[in-house]
């Protein structure tokens, strides 16, 4: 169905009555009311800020040649033949979140989570439809990884109609980034424009094969420039949000600029029915090219990183202040990486990263992509704020290690240790238990450090959602090793006060603030 937006602006005039009251031996005051009003009546109209509407048609005819239709064959198990209409999933059974965005004849699907993705043993042919983009006359073409992963073959048809076979130089899965190569004569570039100059509220254009239809374009306007994806593994994205029309097919096309120059590659849109629902997400060309031009060189992608866990969260007000930040911005650490250049740099768990080479990180999403864009061997300047005031770090980013970072990120739940838990002498009622060494080493916890959660008597704890099982690495910045050390941190706390305790759980590593209530703790 077409939703359809009136063309007139819509105005509204306020006016404003003054009324004057006439003394007997002030017969001037109306005269004086009257050009104290008058003044307003006179005001100098706001200047138009938008003026007219484009006309993208010069715009398509200096683009399209270098706008391609690209289908791959994918799959290749044993059974043969395309799946039947009833072996499809029905759009109620795709997650209503980011969608990926395949063209019609997708034989398979290839969202996380859903049977039959590319590649997979047993499963048949299918072919996926996309849209792609030549970036230089000697034939290298760029697209999505999704595209064309799993690939047998891939044909890309131009404008003009001539056609294809192309060979995959490589693809990066956490950009969703590939790059094609073709060799043909008389090739269209694309000109490359500056993403980092992409602005909320200018008009942007995509032309791509929505369901097939070659060719076809979109226009409307950036929505918002460095938009984070939770629900997939694409955490160094920037994306550009736009209103663009983008549905299965556009996958892998150009987002464009007025001036006709490439500011984003369409890779996702955010739906509850699989189609457009005016939520769409380009990568910005910027990064695309960077991941491209390490495709071409080394025919992979190196990322740099830190070695911190930070919470996915943004920072609670509660958490503000249990820290005693003047804010809510930044990155606040969970985690250290042993070993990596943020534990020799001296960082620790509580502090809140809040800027990269002078760049304020807002929420945490920001600080992946400006770390893991940069190559390893870059020297960055963090910002820390740690223990009421701010602190700059200098750091050499390292390869990015993800066995490392898996191994940081592991958290479970132990098994009952032998010793009996202590009572509860703590104003949050937390009842602790000596971990045995077997159970810090199953956890990957240092010795002497962590304190298993027995009992949670306080309603604050419990409300917080602190759990039975649960580990106690840190309260506030202060390790704790025993229910005694535990029982000693806590000890000072009142009602009302926030203190932060850094527990890890099945649920991850992570800081959770406890307030307890001024009517006492116990329920």
């Amino acid at each position: 169905m077409k939703n359809v937006l009136p063309a007139a602006a819509l105005v509204v005039v306020t006016a404003a009555a003054t009324a004057a009251v006439i003394l007997p031996s002030a017969t001037a005051e109306p005269q004086a009311a009257t050009a104290t009003a008058a003044p307003q009546a006179q005001a100098a109209p706001a200047p138009q800020l938008v003026a007219g509407l484009p006309d993208f048609t010069r715009l398509v005819e200096q683009v399209a040649p270098g706008v391609v239709a690209i289908e791959a064959t994918v799959g290749g198990g044993q059974a043969g033949g395309p799946r039947s209409a009833q072996q499809m999933p029905q759009e109620d059974e795709l997650p209503d979140i980011f969608r990926r965005i395949f063209g019609p004849d997708f034989q398979f699907p290839g969202a996380p989570g859903i049977p039959g993705a590319p590649g997979e043993p047993g499963m048949p042919r299918g072919t996926s439809m996309g849209t792609g983009f030549i970036v230089s006359t000697d034939g290298y073409v760029l697209t999505n990884h999704h595209v064309v992963s799993g690939a047998e073959s891939v044909t890309v048809r131009l404008q003009d109609r001539r056609q294809f076979e192309a060979k995959i130089v490589g693809g990066d899965e956490e950009s969703d980034v590939a790059v094609l190569k073709i060799e043909g004569s008389g090739l269209t570039a694309l000109r490359v424009g500056d993403s980092r100059q992409v602005k909320s509220g200018q008009w942007a254009v995509a032309i791509g094969s929505p369901f097939g239809l070659e060719q076809s374009v979109t226009a409307g306007i950036v929505s918002a420039v460095g938009r984070s994806n939770p629900y997939a593994n694409q955490q160094y994205v920037p994306f550009i949000q736009t209103d663009v029309a983008i549905n299965r097919g556009n996958s892998g096309g150009p987002l464009l600029n007025t001036r006709g120059e490439v500011i984003g590659i369409n890779s996702q849109i955010f739906s509850n029915t699989g189609g457009f629902q005016g939520v769409s997400f380009a990568i910005p060309i910027d990064m695309a090219m960077n991941v491209a031009e390490q495709i071409k060189a080394t025919g992979a992608v190196q990322r740099g990183q830190i070695g911190v866990q930070f919470q996915a969260q943004g920072i609670s007000a509660e958490q503000a202040r249990g820290f005693g930040l003047p804010d809510t911005l930044g990155a606040l650490v969970s985690e250290i990486v042993p070993g990596s250049p943020a534990e020799k740099a001296g960082l620790e768990p509580g502090d809140v990263i809040r800027g990269v080479d002078g760049v304020t990180i807002y929420q945490p999403s920001d600080l992946p992509p400006l770390i893991g864009n940069k190559a390893p061997g870059t020297r960055v300047r963090l910002v820390v704020f740690r223990e009421g005031r701010e602190r700059n770090f200098d750091i050499t980013l390292a390869p990015l290690d993800r066995n490392a970072l898996a191994a940081a990120r592991q958290g479970g739940q132990p098994a009952p240790s032998a010793p009996a838990p202590s009572s509860s002498t703590n104003p949050l009622g937390l009842v602790g238990q000596e971990l045995t060494a077997t159970q810090r080493r199953q956890l990957g916890i240092e010795d002497g450090k962590g304190v298993r959660i027995a009992q949670v008597s306080g309603l604050a704890a419990r409300s917080a959602g602190i759990q039975p099982g649960d580990v106690v690495l840190r309260v506030g910045r202060e390790d704790v090793g025993s229910p005694a050390d535990l029982d000693r941190a806590l000890r000072g706390v009142k009602a009302g006060d926030t203190v932060m305790l850094l527990v890890r759980s099945p649920r991850g590593t992570q800081f959770v603030a406890v307030t307890p209530r001024e009517d006492g703790e116990q329920p």
